[in-house]
């Protein structure tokens, strides 16, 4: 009986960016805890980051767009919202990549 190895080298793709930016985002929030709403921005951060959302991008978009609202109406530091436009524009290129074929 043989068993499976684990690969030793990954390819890098933009989900793996993707992946990256909601973590940094996700930080940002929790160094910058006390604006308005941030916990339900955490909640749907944490919702966008969750195996649903990563097995299917347009459940991702949609949470992208509630953390979006939650924070462009709050007082939020500028870490943040530079987070939150780093991942707008992973997302972006994440479903521009999913259209061309590029990933699965």
């Amino acid at each position: 009986m043989s068993f499976p190895t684990e690969p030793t080298a990954y390819h890098k793709t933009v989900l793996s960016d993707l992946q990256g930016a909601w973590s940094n985002l996700r930080e940002a929030v929790v160094q910058s805890a006390g604006f308005p709403d941030w916990e339900l921005a955490l909640f749907h951060i944490d919702e966008a980051m969750s195996w649903e959302s990563v097995r299917d991008l347009a459940v991702m978009r949609q949470r992208l767009l509630l953390v979006r609202n939650r924070l462009r109406h709050a007082e939020v530091p500028d870490d943040v919202v530079g987070c939150l436009e780093d991942v707008n524009a992973m997302m972006d290129a994440a479903l521009q990549a999913l259209r061309e074929g590029d990933i699965d």
